[in-house]
């Protein structure tokens, strides 16, 4: 337990958490440019609560023995890990629903108006994919359903660390 409550003050383990989620980005991009799959507005969101984790990550690398710091990292960690979750169940779902014609996918992406990330870095931003396309599996596994996978591990991993560290916390 003692090697728990101690990781969120370990900066390897920020840079871990900041590498893995790098490495997801580059398969990303991998399976746009160079297998050719097109990503959706769903998948555009996905890769930016992935970019949220890799922002944690070199966030807490860099201040993880400063307490404001570490509740900043924290912050990014758990939003880019549940929301992505919770846009992974959404795209599931639309890939998944016999009355996929309710469904419609944005092609323009719903970023704050003092951050259009689609403008800024088309090339990883832009949707051009529709949301209800199946164009790859894994083992029987579509995308969203991989990408549910890591970013429950992602959620899991958080909140383990997180209950660690506070038990700690509590225990002086």
């Amino acid at each position: 337990m003692n090697f728990l409550n101690q990781l969120s003050l370990n900066q390897r383990a920020w840079q871990l958490l900041a590498v893995s989620a790098l490495c997801f980005e580059l398969i990303a991009l991998y399976f746009q440019y160079v297998m050719g799959l097109e990503p959706c507005i769903m998948c555009i969101y996905q890769r930016t609560a992935i970019w949220g984790i890799f922002l944690a990550g070199v966030i807490g690398a860099l201040g993880c023995q400063f307490i404001l710091i570490r509740l900043a990292a924290y912050g990014l960690w758990a939003t880019g890990a549940i929301w992505g979750f919770i846009i992974a169940l959404e795209h599931i779902d639309m890939q998944s629903t016999t009355m996929s014609f309710l469904y419609s996918c944005e092609f323009i992406p719903n970023f704050p108006v003092w951050a259009p990330l689609h403008q800024w870095l088309p090339a990883l931003f832009e949707a051009t994919g529709d949301c209800g396309d199946i164009n790859w599996q894994f083992l029987g596994f579509t995308m969203p359903q991989v990408m549910l996978i890591i970013f429950g591990i992602y959620s899991a991993v958080f909140a383990i660390v997180l209950l660690a560290r506070l038990q700690k916390e509590r225990m002086f």
